[in-house]
């Protein structure tokens, strides 16, 4: 194994990686770090097809250190389909969508929850807790179960109930509020103080390697178009992980030597009932504060006060990219003309990176001939109630 330490992005003071860690003691998510010029060393480029298409092909840079505590369910490697038609449409004719709407559990969550309870696994955890907004606990329940694990997992009443489903499923002690997932984060950080160390706060960047899995989306990437980088990288945010994921990602293929200098703009999309990161990246501020009343049919941007605001807003900023709002009608709207189009039923927060990309193209922000890669986080089949099928009309 590569990894040598976490460290804090924050204030720079480093953690040891052989035993759990939270946050770090000035408050910010640790990431972690691994000795890349043994890893240029160990592995290049051409080796990764021979492997097994899933995100474990990128081992070196993944922080298991035993294959046998790796918990999998064939997660990763998933398609980046070229969108001719709807693409033309906006005029953006190179747009690409990476479709993680068919990884395991439905959702990118999935990558996260692989490479996050693996190394719980493997560092002793017996019983994670997190709050979610429901594909990210349906996820780490399912590995959790899969790992011989036990999951706490506290969501909101409003979560999409096929979630609910799969975390009773899996068998994790399944808890709802009547609220938003800062509400579900106060009741896990109860359960995790009252637990006397039993149990492993697994929430959004409160541990780093949620983040790992995540990042394996940039190595996918890159690897799809063979080894190039696309000009954009849309992608909705909420908590931000995966953008922070891919963000770190692309810097490792740099450091590595894997890719050129040059590195994709990146877009954090989020909602206009939800839009606590545009409202920062658009007053040149450093942190994010709550955002109040928050509501979206992208539920799993619904998130008011991300973990994760300094790293988001830096990825944004070091890659030249930005941050846009959209609104829900425009979203389904979206949502409606790609299927049409494509055949691809997108989750509701892919469609809100259609709908960014529409926008930065007639704004000028996208220019012509650009590549253009949208991140559809999940299986639209999961949120049936973007399809309204009340006129279609009964036969006789």
């Amino acid at each position: 194994m590569y990894l040598t330490h976490l460290e804090c992005p924050r204030c720079g003071k480093d953690h040891p990686a052989d035993r759990p860690q939270n946050l770090c003691d000035c408050g910010s998510p640790l990431l972690a770090r691994y000795d890349l010029a043994a890893v240029a060393r160990a592995v290049t480029p051409e080796q990764f097809p021979l492997r097994p298409a899933d995100l474990w092909r990128y081992r070196e840079v993944l922080p298991v250190a035993d294959p046998r505590r790796v918990t999998t369910l064939g997660e990763g490697w998933t398609p980046l389909l070229r969108t001719p038609s709807y693409g033309a449409e906006i005029g953006i004719p190179d747009l690409l969508v990476k479709d993680e709407g068919l990884i395991p559990t439905g959702s990118f969550k999935a990558r996260g929850a692989a490479v996050g309870i693996s190394r719980a696994r493997e560092l002793g955890v017996e019983r994670i807790a997190m709050p979610t907004n429901g594909n990210a606990g349906a996820a780490w329940a399912t590995y959790a179960a899969r790992a011989g694990m036990g999951a706490t997992i506290v969501m909101p009443l409003d979560a999409p109930t096929i979630c609910r489903r799969e975390c009773v499923a899996a068998g994790a002690d399944l808890r709802l509020v009547d609220g938003l997932i800062s509400d579900a984060g106060k009741r896990v950080a109860e359960l995790v103080a009252d637990s006397d160390g039993a149990i492993f706060d697994a929430g959004t960047l409160r541990e780093p390697y949620r983040l790992e899995g995540k990042k394996t989306m940039g190595y996918e990437i890159v690897e799809q178009l063979g080894w190039q980088v696309p000009d954009v990288i849309i992608y909705p945010t909420g908590g931000g992980v995966g953008l922070i994921g891919i963000h770190k990602a692309l810097q490792e293929l740099r450091e590595l030597g894997w890719v050129e200098d040059k590195l994709p703009r990146l877009v954090a999309v989020q909602s206009t009932g939800c839009a606590p990161i545009v409202r920062a990246f658009a007053a040149g501020e450093d942190r994010a504060q709550p955002w109040a009343d928050a509501h979206t049919v992208a539920f799993g941007i619904t998130v008011p006060a991300p973990l994760g605001d300094e790293l988001i807003l830096n990825a944004l900023r070091a890659s030249a990219g930005t941050a846009v709002a959209v609104d829900d009608e425009e979203i389904l709207t979206d949502l409606r003309d790609f299927a049409g189009r494509e055949g691809l039923l997108l989750c509701p927060e892919g469609a809100a990176c259609l709908t960014a990309a529409r926008q930065l193209r007639a704004g000028g922000w996208i220019r012509a001939g650009e590549r253009v890669v949208v991140l559809n986080t999940g299986a639209g089949l999961k949120y049936p109630e973007t399809v309204d099928v009340s006129a279609v009309p009964v036969l006789a």
